[in-house]
């Protein structure tokens, strides 16, 4: 399912940069992963490795100081890091989530500040939506931003922040207009940057998986924002944010199902080394029908996402059928890496085999990027509406 070159959406360019995105993460990040799980964070060098070999901001055009790649080529970045099943570079979230919000809506100061930068992987971006008391609900965010003369002054906490620890520079979501005739028509995003007075991180979260990755709190009090800080008009942060998220659903379907083929490839290798009642399991035909099973519903999942990558490439994926591919995805990577876990038996249980951390890591999945019980209020909105 991983060889290269058996898919049709992708052209010999990306096959090609493919093999170089697939040598970097075997060389550069395999090796050093459980260091980084012990550390709760990857090294700055890495991040380094990764842009000198062109592997941040592939999406972001060269006159921004990207690489100017298409979307399925930052994909394959995205695909080839859950082939290795090392989840701590948080890659994907700083090139396709942080970097197209300054891209499309940033002034030309902040992108020349922040995209070269950003593709170097010297400026490390994260995203605060999330808070203690809110969620998938945007709109129930309370952290603030007020007026005083032509700055702003910032108040508020963040809570589970990808990239949070490491972060140089984080986008975050405020309240700008508390007298809104709603809350999203009174949100606003701020590029707020490391090192700034009142903006604290707060100690890296210990989780259930995706230990490798700095996920933290973020605390503001009383940060002062100079105007050039705003990302976009004031107010309009709500509509920016639904601009962006069908992306960031497609990012995390893509990151679920190619974990799926890697579960799959790995389960298949152990199958047919491992022996039981005198033969390896790859013999019996009970263990035969579950790999049939799981390899349909891979494969038929394989066949919508990468439709969604196609029609994304060319700038025409709806929000729902974003949606659709998160949810449906990410349930699966939870089925899959159960029952591949289950087909390990034992070992299956134990840390030191990979299957466990890809069964640990995959819990996350149907929860962030907006809950897959949201996912699924979205879809049926759309099923019902009035046309």
């Amino acid at each position: 399912m991983m060889d290269i070159g058996i898919r049709r959406i992708f052209s010999e360019d990306h096959d090609m940069f493919r093999q170089t995105a697939r040598r970097f993460f075997q060389e550069e990040v395999v090796p050093f992963h459980a260091e980084w799980e012990k550390n709760g964070q990857v090294s700055k060098e890495v991040w380094e490795k990764a842009g000198t070999t062109g592997l941040l901001g592939v999406n972001t055009p060269e006159e921004f100081g990207g690489l100017g790649g298409d979307y399925l080529m930052a994909n394959i970045v995205q695909e080839e890091q859950a082939y290795v099943n090392c989840t701590g570079p948080g890659f994907a979230l700083h090139s396709d989530i942080v970097m197209p919000y300054i891209t499309h809506i940033g002034t030309k100061e902040q992108i020349e500040k922040f995209i070269p930068r950003m593709t170097a992987g010297t400026c490390i971006g994260a995203i605060a939506m999330t808070e203690p008391g809110a969620g998938s609900d945007l709109q129930g965010i309370r952290t603030n931003a007020r007026r005083d003369g032509d700055d702003w002054i910032l108040n508020g906490s963040k809570v589970f922040i990808t990239n949070g620890y490491m972060s140089g520079v984080v986008i975050v979501v405020a309240i700008t207009n508390p007298d809104a005739k709603t809350a999203a028509h009174g949100i606003s995003l701020f590029l707020v940057e490391e090192g700034m007075p009142g903006f604290k991180k707060g100690k890296k979260l210990q989780k259930v998986g995706l230990k490798a990755q700095d996920t933290s709190e973020l605390f503001f009090e009383d940060v002062r924002l100079p105007k050039s800080a705003l990302l976009g008009e004031v107010n309009k942060g709500f509509y920016y944010l639904m601009q962006e998220l069908p992306q960031e659903r497609l990012l995390i379907a893509s990151l679920g199902l190619s974990a799926c083929e890697w579960m799959f490839e790995e389960t298949r290798n152990y199958i047919r080394q491992r022996k039981a009642f005198g033969k390896t399991l790859s013999k019996l035909q009970t263990v035969q029908h579950k790999m049939a099973e799981m390899k349909t519903e891979i494969c038929i999942t394989r066949a919508f996402v990468d439709q969604c990558l196609e029609i994304h490439n060319n700038r025409g994926l709806d929000s729902s059928s974003a949606s659709m591919a998160k949810y449906w995805a990410s349930d699966l990577q939870n089925r899959i890496a159960t029952q591949c876990l289950q087909l390990h038996g034992g070992w299956g249980y134990m840390l030191e085999y990979p299957i466990a951390r890809a069964f640990l890591d995959a819990r996350v999945q149907p929860i962030y990027g907006g809950s897959n019980e949201i996912m699924k209020e979205l879809i049926a909105r759309n099923v019902v509406a009035d046309k």
